[in-house]
């Protein structure tokens, strides 16, 4: 797999200073996490949900979660488990090129009992999203993976999520996190990311944040979101990955503010109609929020629709700037400080050493825009098909 694969290669070779590198699923954890960019989720209720993770891949979805939790009633469980397997193993057959696939669950019995019924088609699952992730809950979750892997022979990697309630009031969040940052710290080698549950983090209030207001605007959920980098998102080793949390609109209704992006970076020929197309679908607000997402450590995004997977796929490419940056902080050894080659803005070696590491990560996969490439370019050519 590599990102932008499915845009055409000479247009990849305006777009790209550097290209994005393959990866799969064996890869390294740390590569995968970040890899997964835009995670889309799809209820495993669909019936045509086979023909859909071919259709997502084909448009540049790199990773694909089956939910088995909030997104399916109570009283169609079984039947769920019964379509995602059914459609697995019908993908297994097909032998296409296919995302990253997680399957997110319920119960920790869910772990075994589905791996036994996917057979060999348990070959295409990467891990599992575990909801609801506590300190006190998570074990089990995770003790049901290690059995499975050993039993298996198959690496599943989890992807807790934290959205309980413990989480969100305050009385109770630093325990919890702390608690949760034991239990995973245990299970280092198994854990891909962590996930933020924004909408039941909301829920504890009673709110729901509306698509001209990013999630940031919403304080009780951003403090949570803050918390959460501060225990598990550190860079000292003892971190991991934290990813953005959904977006859960794709249509426009009447708007209260603004759109949120400037019409300058739309100026070139052919621009104005993207960006147009771009506040009809509320995705203005997408863009404005995955750059608070980057501001505040997280990498990714979940989202719910693939229209959103452009726009996140487009800024989690390196620009040539950020790179010219990072790799002449990384040149030095010993620290000391020095202008920016684009004579912009201080860089200083140790302090910015961190942010240069995440940032090359980042490259490697997503790859570096050429010198004169623009955001906009990126988006248009990673909405194409």
């Amino acid at each position: 797999m590599r990102h932008f694969d499915h845009v055409d290669t000479a247009h990849r070779k305006h777009l790209f200073y550097r290209h994005p590198r393959c990866f799969d699923r064996h890869d390294e954890p740390e590569v995968l996490a970040v890899a997964l960019g835009a995670t889309l989720y799809c209820p495993a209720t669909r019936p045509l949900l086979a023909g859909d993770i071919e259709k997502a891949a084909r448009r540049g979805v790199m990773s694909m979660v089956v939910c088995l939790e909030d997104s399916v009633a109570d009283d169609e469980v079984p039947a769920a488990e019964a379509n995602a397997v059914a459609q697995l193993r019908e993908l297994r057959r097909r032998g296409t090129e296919l995302p990253l696939l997680f399957i997110r669950i319920r119960e920790p019995g869910q772990v075994g009992d589905l791996i036994a019924r996917l057979g060999e088609a348990a070959s295409l699952v990467t891990g599992f999203v575990l909801p609801k992730f506590t300190g006190v809950t998570g074990g089990a979750f995770l003790e049901a993976l290690e059995e499975t892997s050993a039993r298996t022979g198959l690496r599943l990697l989890a992807m807790p999520v934290i959205e309980s309630p413990e989480a969100v009031y305050s009385e109770t969040r630093t325990e919890l996190l702390n608690d949760v940052a034991r239990l995973l710290a245990k299970h280092r080698e198994r854990i891909l990311a962590v996930r933020l549950g924004a909408t039941d983090m909301s829920a504890a209030y009673g709110l729901r944040r509306p698509p001209d207001l990013t999630i940031y605007d919403i304080r009780p959920v951003a403090s949570v979101i803050c918390d959460v980098v501060n225990v598990l998102g550190r860079v000292d080793g003892s971190g991991f990955v934290v990813t953005g949390p959904v977006w859960e609109y794709f249509s426009a209704g009447e708007r209260m503010f603004k759109p949120q992006l400037r019409q300058s970076p739309f100026d070139r020929q052919h621009a104005a109609p993207l960006r147009q197309r771009l506040i009809t679908s509320d995705l203005d607000g997408l863009i404005r929020e995955v750059h608070l997402d980057k501001a505040n450590g997280l990498t990714g995004k979940t989202v719910i629709h693939p229209s959103h997977v452009a726009a996140v796929h487009a800024l989690s490419v390196v620009t040539h700037e950020e790179y010219s940056d990072a790799a002449d902080i990384l040149g030095v050894a010993g620290g000391g400080v020095m202008a920016s080659a684009y004579a912009n803005k201080m860089n200083e070696a140790k302090p910015h050493r961190a942010w240069a590491e995440r940032l090359m990560l980042r490259a490697r996969v997503f790859g570096v825009a050429a010198e004169d490439v623009t955001f906009v370019e990126l988006l248009d050519a990673a909405g194409s098909r």
